[in-house]
């Protein structure tokens, strides 16, 4: 596994636990899961360009 795949694991699971449907996050509103799609997607976009 490459760098780029492991990290986009990391961020992926990351997104999914600050979304705020979960208890421990219920206050956070979408700022969280916001921010993290935002690198998630630049990320994705670096692994397809072949930066990454």
């Amino acid at each position: 596994m490459s760098l780029g795949t492991i990290l986009l694991i990391i961020l992926v699971l990351m997104l999914v636990g600050a979304l705020p449907t979960w208890p421990h996050s219920g206050s956070w509103g979408y700022g969280p899961s916001g921010g993290l799609g935002l690198i998630l997607v630049i990320v994705v976009v670096l692994l397809l360009m072949g930066r990454l």
